[in-house]
């Protein structure tokens, strides 16, 4: 039980107008401007609006800014507030081939469909600290995109399902219900479009400690990047009352698909397994580690034993919420005097009881 702390009204709205003084910094500098961080810091924008769950890079530049730049704090913020909207049905299916592709890499094929597309990415770059970005006039221009560039184009996991050489692509019956992790309470175990909506949620750090745990032997699945594209996708909602799909607009997306160790049985000849990563924004390392995750998750679908953390499928998604991780962390610092003042009063009287059982034996050893 948690005790209220009286006269501390004044002491609270006194640390909120404190936080707001540094959330300003200096007055002789410009004020930091929801456009700018849209613009300058979209690889954090995208971050906040895939773990919140909502895409709008204003209200998630917003987060970040109240926030001062804490990005769990921001994701928290976004998360609040998309309770309070309004849900009106779920889209169709995105059709990720028909993606505007932006980046597109594989490291299973050098020469495929459509070619290889660097695109915006730090792979190439020295980790250095670039002395010019001090210079804030310092403008550099866009390559300009050939003709041909912004066209759709296959996707590789198209060209080994072509042979039959990876599992099928994991369709869901005609008559299945997307389940909705925010409106259902979680039951283990749980169907793998529930679980990739959690993973798609969860925390990016986690993914990545998870995922590379695969890689160093702890439920090894032994991964190659089939394909990572990031690019726009139309988002389209269907009508049953004017039988029309309407569109709803673009929005940017990561998506990878992780070609996986084989499998094969005496009914089936071997086959790549998947393990699928799919995130707002461009946020590969985040789709990388989900796709990694995914396919440990589903050892049940392979007859495998769950040997790691990662394939242990209640413990990653009870613990993957960057949000109840914090809620649980962080509520260490409300009032606890009760729970502490029985607990020191209880180690008190253990030691006291202790120390005449500690002169008892020195008693006897003197005597002997």
């Amino acid at each position: 039980m948690y005790v209220a702390v009286k006269g501390g009204e004044k002491a609270i709205a006194n640390a909120h107008r404190l936080l707001a003084d540094r959330r300003r910094g200096d007055r002789s500098l410009p004020g930091l401007t929801i456009a700018q961080i849209i613009a300058q810091l979209g690889l954090a924008v995208d971050r906040v609006m895939a773990e919140a769950s909502l895409y709008d890079p204003s209200l998630a530049a917003l987060a970040l800014k109240q926030a001062r730049g804490d990005m769990i704090e921001a994701i928290f913020l976004l998360r609040a507030y998309r309770t309070t909207l309004p849900r009106f049905g779920t889209s169709v299916p995105l059709e990720i081939g028909r993606m505007q592709v932006e980046r597109r890499v594989s490291a299973t094929y050098k020469d495929l469909p459509g070619g290889q597309l660097l695109g915006p990415t730090f792979d190439y770059t020295h980790r250095l600290l670039d002395p010019d970005l001090l210079d804030e006039t310092a403008d550099v221009e866009a390559p300009a995109r050939r003709a041909g560039e912004a066209e759709t184009v296959m996707r590789v996991s198209d060209i080994l399902d072509g042979e039959g050489l990876i599992e099928p692509d994991g369709e869901m019956p005609d008559d299945h219900v997307p389940g909705d992790l925010t409106r259902e309470p979680m039951e283990f175990p749980m169907p793998r479009d529930l679980r990739l909506q959690a993973l798609a949620r969860s925390d990016e750090g986690f993914l990545l400690a998870l995922g590379y745990s695969t890689q160093r032997g702890y439920g090894r699945t032994h991964p190659f990047v089939g394909e990572i594209r990031m690019g726009l996708v139309e988002v389209e909602f269907e009508v049953p009352e004017l039988g029309l799909t309407l569109s709803l607009g673009e929005i940017r997306i990561t998506e990878c698909q992780m070609v996986n160790q084989f499998k094969g049985s005496a009914k089936a000849p071997p086959q790549f397994t998947r393990g699928y990563g799919l995130v707002f924004g461009q946020s590969e390392r985040k789709a990388m580690s989900m796709s990694l995750v995914d396919r440990a998750l589903r050892t049940s679908e392979f007859g495998e034993d769950v040997t790691a953390p990662a394939q242990d499928e209640e413990f990653v998604i009870s613990h993957c919420d960057n949000v109840q991780a914090t809620g649980f962390v962080e509520h260490l610092k409300l009032p606890h005097y009760v729970d502490f003042q029985a607990e020191l009063d209880l180690v008190r009287r253990m030691r006291a009881r202790h120390k005449p059982a500690e002169e008892t034996t020195e008693h006897e050893e003197a005597a002997e």
